[in-house]
């Protein structure tokens, strides 16, 4: 019988890095690969009405045993993972931690380090997860994926204690902030769900950010530097203007919590042209929109100094914040928070600092807060999960189940 770890090893075997660039959907091939072996695989555990369709979800259903009354459950996970680092030839290799640094690879280039990463302190004694510094490792969210498969292959057992019905779905292009883009939520038939995309044990979480991307195109003029004067509007100059008008210490280095940022994600350009591409993000509706008027008004003062139309801002919103939603079904905290102290975990409610499909499910009508997987460092080479996190969360989620059952 395969363990969560098993699972997991597996599907990070497979490179799912999503595509901001692609025009398809799914945005990379891999990910329906990787959606095809998991569809084979629930079929091969015995759960009902399996299938992946043309955009790639894969959803199922774990059928009731305990009877059709009561709400249906939603777990959800995505396939894909960040491109922010190489998710192609995963190297994992089980550390028993016993504490101290871990060198990732031969060279000693890469060292996961307690003083960087403070938070291994917490994982003393337990068997990380790690990579080799060349890739990230791909739990988020194929840890999560790995503990929902485990939980069904438990849940379908013939001793397994009666419990309602159960749909789970696995979600490509989460990453791109496409996840949900063609989700049938009336069709996936569950009332409520959880999403399980979250980082170290315990997290609980119905706030998000509200983001948008916020593209920046300084239109140049260039003449000969020597004849330049009055006449030259050098447009990768006025980036770093740009750039300098936006507030210091409102950036991802330098904030935590409900704090938003202004993040430059990428730069290209030269004299004659630059474009700039920014992610604003902001748990608070009015912050939010005081980031966009802030770049406008940054527009607006360079186009004074270099001519009207040099600086050009366009910004189009991605997802928002899920708190107002979730507000109203507060219940599904309460439960999860009882699911995570009943393996003797202290639950921690925290907002998102980020996004997740639960935000968009949750203003489509499934009101869907977030869990954790137990990972740590996500989109980064020095990402590690520990091995009794995952067993633990397969634990946490078969709990939960359980506080469904027979509710009317």
């Amino acid at each position: 019988m395969k363990t969560v770890l098993d699972r997991f090893l597996e599907y990070c075997s497979m490179d799912t890095t999503s595509d901001e660039e692609s025009t398809s959907y799914p945005s990379t091939p891999n990910q329906l690969a990787l959606g095809k072996r998991l569809a084979e695989e629930l079929i091969q555990l015995g759960l009902s009405e399996v299938e992946q369709d043309q955009y790639g979800y894969v959803t199922a259903t774990i059928p009731a045993t305990a009877g059709e009354g009561g709400k249906v459950l939603g777990l959800v996970a995505h396939m894909d993972t960040s491109a922010a680092v190489s998710g192609a030839n995963i190297k994992p290799r089980i550390v028993d931690y016993q504490g101290g640094d871990i060198p990732l690879d031969g060279a000693g280039g890469y060292v996961l380090s307690v003083e960087q990463f403070p938070q291994l302190e917490e994982c003393v004694g337990k068997h990380l997860v790690v990579t080799d510094g060349s890739t990230l490792l791909g739990a988020d969210d194929k840890a999560g994926v790995a503990e929902i498969v485990t939980l069904a292959q438990r849940l379908m057992a013939p001793d397994a204690p009666p419990h309602g019905k159960i749909r789970v779905a696995f979600t490509p292009d989460e990453e791109v902030g496409s996840g949900t883009k063609y989700f049938d939520v009336k069709k996936f038939g569950a009332d409520v769900a959880y999403t399980v995309d979250g980082g170290p044990l315990g997290e609980v979480e119905y706030e998000n950010f509200n983001a948008a991307t916020a593209m920046v195109t300084i239109q140049g003029r260039n003449i000969h530097p020597g004849a330049a004067k009055d006449k030259m509007v050098n447009a990768a100059a006025v980036a770093c203007e740009f750039q300098g008008l936006l507030p210091h210490n409102q950036q991802p280095a330098f904030t935590e919590g409900y704090q938003g940022f202004y993040h430059l994600v990428s730069i290209r350009g030269n004299i004659e042209g630059c474009v700039m591409k920014y992610a604003l993000r902001e748990h608070d509706a009015q912050k939010f929109q005081g980031q966009k008027d802030w770049l406008a008004a940054v527009a607006a003062q360079l186009n004074t100094r270099w001519g009207e139309g040099a600086v050009q801002v366009d910004i189009k919103d991605s997802y928002f914040n899920m708190r107002q939603v979730m507000e109203n079904h507060m219940y599904l905290i309460d439960r999860a928070c009882a699911a995570f102290r009943s393996q003797g975990v202290e639950p921690m409610i925290q907002p998102v600092r980020g996004g997740t499909d639960g935000a968009r499910l949750s203003y489509a009508g499934l009101p869907c807060p977030n869990l954790s997987t137990g990972g740590y460092n996500f989109h980064s080479r020095f990402e590690f999960i520990p091995v009794e996190s995952m067993e633990t969360m397969v634990d946490v989620l078969w709990d939960l189940v359980y506080r469904f059952v027979e509710e009317k």
